[in-house]
Formats: C-alpha cells, sequence, structure tokens
C-alpha cells in the first residue's frame, strides 16, 4: 500500500470528536498566543505615540498619530549603542566562562565516580534558590574590595558565578544521555581521554550546549539588580540600566523607553531564531534523570 493511500485512510478515520478537540485546541493555542503577545503590541503603540496622547485621560491602544521618529531620536537623546556594546560584553563573556567552566564539571559528574558526588550535585541545585537580592550586599563589599564595583568585568564574574550552577545541572543530563560506548570507540581508535570528549562527545552534546548557552546568554542579558548596584558610571551602564535614563523625577517618557525597550529584546530574538531548532531537543537530553 502506498504512503499517499495511508495518509488517506488515516484522514478518513479521524472522528468527528477527534476533530473538534483539534479545533478546539487550535483556538486555545490562538488565543494564549495573543494574551501572550498583547504586552507586547502596547509597548509597540505606546512607542509610537506622543508624549500628551500617552497622558490623555481618554487613552486608545493605537495612536491617533503614528510618530515614527521616536525610534530615532532615542539615539540622541540616550547612548544606547555605549549601553548595547556593555551589555554584548557582560552577556557573551559571562556565556563563554560559564560554558568552559560548566562543560568539565559536568563531564566529570556524568562519567566519573567519586564520594559525595550526590551530595556535589545536590549543592549544585540548591545554590539555585539563592537569588542575587539577598546576596547583594555581601556582592557588593566583595567586589568593593577588589576594586571592581564599576566594572563590567565585575558584572561578567558574577553573572557568570550566578548562571554556574544551571549550566553544571543542564549539561550533566545532556551528557549522561549519550552513551559512554562512543568515547570508549574512540578511545579504540587511538584518541586520548581530552581528544575523545572534543573530537566525540562535544559535537554530540551540541543541543544541550547550545541550550544551556541561549538561557545563560537571556539571563546575563536581562540582568538588572545588580548591575543597577555596582554600576555607578554612565560609559559602563549595560542597556537595562541605561534606558532608565527615560525615567525623569516629575514624569517618565513612556514612548522613548518602550521604544529602547523593543530595540533590547532584538539581539535576544534574534539568537533565539538561530538556535531554535536545537532548543527542544537540548531540553530533553538535558533532562535525562542520572
Amino acid at each position: 500500500m502506498s504512503r499517499q493511500k495511508e495518509e488517506i485512510i488515516i484522514k478518513k478515520a479521524k472522528t468527528p470528536k477527534q476533530k473538534v478537540l483539534r479545533v478546539c485546541l487550535y483556538v486555545f493555542v490562538v488565543i494564549m498566543a495573543l494574551i501572550i503577545l498583547y504586552p507586547y503590541l502596547v509597548m509597540f503603540t505606546t512607542a509610537l505615540k506622543s508624549r500628551a496622547e500617552i497622558y490623555a485621560a481618554k487613552g486608545t491602544v493605537f495612536p491617533v498619530t503614528w510618530l515614527w521618529s521616536n525610534f530615532t531620536d532615542i539615539w540622541s537623546k540616550a547612548p544606547l549603542m555605549r549601553y548595547f556594546l556593555n551589555s554584548i560584553i557582560v552577556a557573551g563573556g559571562s556565556t563563554l566562562i560559564a560554558i568552559l567552566c560548566g562543560i568539565p564539571a559536568a563531564y566529570a559528574l556524568a562519567r566519573m565516580k567519586f564520594k559525595g558526588q550526590k551530595f556535589f550535585l545536590g549543592l549544585v541545585i540548591v545554590s539555585q534558590m539563592f537569588s542575587p537580592v539577598v546576596l547583594l550586599i555581601g556582592i557588593y563589599r566583595v567586589m568593593s574590595t577588589l576594586h571592581m564595583t564599576d566594572s563590567l568585568l565585575g558584572l561578567v564574574f558574577i553573572n557568570a558565578a550566578f548562571n554556574q550552577a544551571f549550566a553544571i545541572w543542564l549539561l550533566r543530563g545532556t551528557f549522561v544521555s549519550i552513551s559512554p560506548d562512543m568515547e570508549q570507540a574512540a578511545r579504540i581508535d587511538g584518541c586520548n581521554k581530552m581528544q575523545a570528549m572534543i573530537r566525540v562527545l562535544l559535537p554530540m552534546a551540541a543541543p544541550g550546549i547550545v541550550t544551556t548557552l541561549i538561557f545563560i546568554f537571556i539571563n546575563a542579558w536581562n540582568e538588572y539588580t545588580i548591575a543597577l548596584t555596582l554600576i555607578s558610571s554612565d560609559l559602563n551602564k549595560p542597556l537595562t540600566v541605561g534606558i532608565t535614563i527615560f525615567n525623569g523625577y516629575n514624569m517618565i517618557e513612556w514612548q522613548y523607553l518602550f521604544a529602547a525597550s523593543l530595540f533590547a529584546t532584538i539581539p535576544v530574538i534574534i539568537l533565539f531564531m538561530c538556535i531554535e531548532k536545537h532548543l527542544v531537543s537540548g531540553l530533553a537530553s538535558g533532562g535525562v534523570k542520572g
């Protein structure tokens, strides 16, 4: 029987109840998507309004006069490109450090047996329970002692440290899901342990590594509290802190604030679109029980 005939039979086999359930599912998904995207629609339309229209008594979702110039005016009112580059440095640097440190640690937890292994893994997971806000005073004192309170390098180290536990936990699940026989076969072919890890294990673990990378990057990109506390000079502010320049003492310039906020979401969206195909398989492999 040909494949086309099988598909026709399967389509005919669907009962009216199944069709109704499928339609209901599609309707539910569309409604949820609209609910999730509605705040972004409000941000976009507000970014196109004038200040008088935003503060009008009877406001509307869509602007009466579409001021596209708001998206260009923000560049002259604040050094957004400098803030953008600072965020790239902080998010990119912390992601690189967390990945480079997380891969060997996760490999050791997945492949090596040693005393206190489960206890150490438990500590890694428990460390995720501590919010940076709780440790803010201690973090400031440590960074002040190291003379890194107004430094992008300090933000890189702090973001890498707070995302390290998540990287180890997710990467360990990825390595556990890969059979050790693959590495043993590479050892038989003449590779040492390091070569087997680099040439065989890491390419197979690429989906999990990519998934870990995007989550760490997003967390570091969106971090606000620590950056607000440690950074004092305008030139070192990341984008999340820099756009607060539109918060005045007497009035908030919502049109500029939302325009800058939409600009801040672009790098994350681009990164997600580039590696979205690896996300599902990476989460599935990272959730393997070991």
